[in-house]
């Protein structure tokens, strides 16, 4: 069998309380740990503002649903090739949207996915931003109030898309293997 990632995979029982008790804590609600966690917790410190940062971004109530949050990381990991963040996010987006196709859908295509036109409008800043953030202008920022969007929303949009595209460059350059288990979630 394939290691996980590059990296060293500490084991859990020698891991600061507090990022063994975030991973444990995920293995007991979604009956396995991501390897995400493993791979990022050889490095305490990083694994810990990584964290907050991805927990600040994608557990916000308001602005963007989190179905919307999971699409952007769909459609950003994907342009940027990154199997790891499809597969895992693609799952979380599936059971967040309530469909076993869209995750497949925004991953191979999301202009012809079964989307709103808000969130393709959304789809298209966030490739803006993971291509070509230094064009990014006012014309694009006008095109997403007139889909609904206000500044906060933006932002979002671009955060989220930002961090994953460092996220997506980790797990690329790390071989980070999805776990079998993120294949079938939400399908069925």
């Amino acid at each position: 069998m394939k290691p996980i990632a590059r990296t060293p995979i500490p084991d859990i029982a020698t891991l600061p309380e507090d990022i063994r008790t975030r991973i444990l804590t995920v293995q007991e609600k979604s009956g396995f740990i991501p390897n995400v966690f493993l791979m990022l917790a050889h490095r305490p410190a990083e694994f810990r503002a990584f964290m907050a940062y991805h927990d600040t971004l994608m557990d916000k109530a308001e602005g963007l649903s989190k179905a919307e949050r999971e699409m952007i990381v769909v459609a950003v990991s994907s342009r940027n090739q990154c199997q790891y963040c499809v597969v895992a996010h693609g799952a979380i987006l599936r059971i967040r949207a309530k469909n076993p196709l869209i995750a497949d859908q925004v991953a191979a295509n999301w202009r012809k996915a079964d989307i709103t036109d808000r969130q393709r409008a959304m789809l298209d800043f966030a490739m803006k931003v993971t291509d070509r953030a230094n064009e990014v202008n006012d014309a694009d920022h006008d095109a997403l109030r007139a889909a609904g969007f206000d500044d906060e929303a933006i932002w979002d949009i671009a955060a989220i898309a930002a961090f994953f595209g460092m996220s997506n460059r980790l797990a690329n350059v790390t071989s980070l293997r999805p776990n079998d288990e993120f294949y079938t979630m939400g399908r069925g």
